[in-house]
């Protein structure tokens, strides 16, 4: 009894089962095959199948989503909505974590900030603290201009009294020389010019024996145009990157480049340097600057810090960088080349959220043809208008719009028909309806949006005062601290005010 009561407990009676559905989830259907055969992407989504089968209570999980496709994505989403499941992660896919978290911590420069709710409550909050953040650095920075003046002004004014505020210049100073890490530089990059034709692909077909890979594909690549290629690992789109850059020749069919082409290609297996050589240097190699409109130009050292290389960083040797830190450089040798037709193979992989958002605002910049094959949602949504989608047996098509776009079309293509319904044949038990608002409740809603607009005022008063020029370093800090108090009311107010809508909307 005790064994059998231990079985039921452990759920371990569909043991067997459950471990083929993981390995079938992640993509691992060859179940003979011995572990040192698989590629390193097998061989950590077996990790991550291993770790969820023995469900756990705490889970601590490092970039779960590396080497899986979106379909594998969402499917670890619904292994990790498990109630009482404590989950601690690092992910740099925006979309996972506001699928899967409802706390991130930020950790930054040395120090750690917690965010109670999903990331994109994070985004929002995070842009209104920089907000902040910056108009108190131009209220110090002005403050320590007109103290350097009287420091510059007195020199002989130094007794006891002036002892005190010149301590006060100096925290002033230190306070005043911490800015925010943040190219403001607007980039509009100016490309070499595309023609008529930029890639003509044409009845293209390539199979590895069996495996046909793309059947009888046409299309006409234009410049503008931001496509994204989707479809299971392993259908083969990286394989249809080497077809059409002419990396790999076709079985048939033809793929003509335009003359006018500058292409530029961002492979999964990267580039390699020499130890010894230096970050800024290895940019350099490519080329000096970017031009960009107006005649304005873009440094390689620019480029660098905008994926988060500061000038020091530049002059280390390319020996001492991390993989992630390779890749970011790699995609910098990238760009420094200027293209107009862009091929991206799995460009977010080893990329923190900063960097990817650099890379995005600067493809939303670039006037050029772009193709990216990507796991990342997120990144798919900013970055592409369109999709060629790899659905197997060589079949392509397009889909028009987002990624979301497709996924929720996806979704609704898969939901089954709707049963015809029959007339009931005597009485049907009604369902439980919601619990109606009180009329308290009622009365504190009805407050709560008398009051929001208010609040909301006072917040947006308040930040446009932390720019005055009057304003001395004592009410700066005092009215800093209202704006935080301010915020934190004005989050509680309305979590509740949304609790209250949903009841009345419900109740009605």
């Amino acid at each position: 009894e005790k064994a059998l009561a231990r079985m039921e407990e452990l759920k371990a009676w569909d043991h067997e089962a459950r471990i083929k559905g993981l390995l079938s989830q992640f993509g691992l259907t060859d179940l003979e095959v011995p572990v040192n055969r698989l590629s390193g992407g097998q061989q950590k989504r077996l990790a991550l199948a291993k770790v969820l089968l023995d469900r756990p209570d705490v889970l601590i999980l490092d970039e779960p989503t590396n080497h899986l496709d979106v379909a594998m994505i969402e499917q670890l989403e619904g292994e990790l909505a498990v109630p009482g499941l404590t989950l601690l992660l690092v992910t740099h896919d925006r979309y996972f974590l506001d699928n899967v978290c409802d706390e991130l911590i930020e950790i930054e420069r040395g120090g750690a900030q917690r965010f109670r709710g999903s990331y994109s409550y994070y985004v929002e909050k995070k842009a209104l603290a920089d907000a902040v953040a910056e108009a108190t650095q131009q209220r110090l920075q002005g403050l320590m201009r007109r103290e350097l003046a009287w420091m510059r002004r007195m020199p002989r004014a130094r007794g006891t009294k002036s002892r005190s505020r010149v301590a006060a210049f100096h925290d002033l100073e230190e306070a005043a020389g911490k800015r925010a890490q943040k190219d403001e530089l607007s980039l509009s990059v100016n490309v070499t010019r595309l023609g008529g034709k930029v890639i003509e692909v044409r009845n293209l077909h390539k199979a590895f024996g069996d495996r046909v890979i793309v059947d009888r594909f046409s299309y006409s690549f234009k410049r503008g145009d931001r496509i994204g290629l989707v479809g299971p690992n392993g259908v083969g789109k990286s394989t249809f990157i080497e077809l059409i850059t002419g990396a790999m020749p076709p079985d048939k069919g033809k793929v003509t480049i335009g003359d006018t082409v500058v292409l530029g290609h961002y492979d999964q297996q990267g580039a390699q340097w020499p130890e010894e050589k230096r970050v800024i240097e290895v940019v350099r190699e490519i080329a000096e600057v970017i031009p960009l409109n107006k005649g304005r130009e873009l440094t390689a050292a620019q480029l660098l810090e905008r994926f988060l290389f500061d000038r020091d960083k530049q002059w280390d040797p390319v020996g001492v960088l991390s993989g992630g830190e390779r890749r970011r450089l790699y995609l910098c040798t990238v760009l420094m080349a200027n293209p107009n037709v862009l091929v991206l193979d799995e460009p977010t992989n080893d990329l923190d959220i900063p960097s990817l958002s650099a890379l995005e605002d600067f493809l939303l910049d670039l006037d050029a043809c772009i193709l990216v094959v990507s796991h990342d949602r997120h990144f798919m949504d900013r970055v592409c208008d369109r999709l060629l989608v790899f659905e197997g047996k060589g079949a392509v098509r397009e889909s028009v719009g987002s990624y979301s776009d497709y996924r929720e079309a996806l979704q609704e293509q898969r939901k089954p028909a709707p049963a015809t319904r029959q007339a009931p044949v005597g009485p049907t038990a009604s369902k439980p309806r919601p619990r109606k608002i009180t009329y308290a409740e009622r009365l504190e809603l009805e407050r709560l949006e008398l009051e929001l607009p208010d609040l909301e005022a006072q917040r947006d008063s308040l930040t446009a005062s932390l720019g005055e020029a009057d304003l001395g370093h004592e009410e700066l800090a005092r009215r800093s601290l209202e704006l935080e108090d301010l915020l934190r009311r004005i989050d509680t107010m309305s979590d509740r005010w949304l609790e209250l809508s949903e009841k009345a909307e419900a109740s009605a």
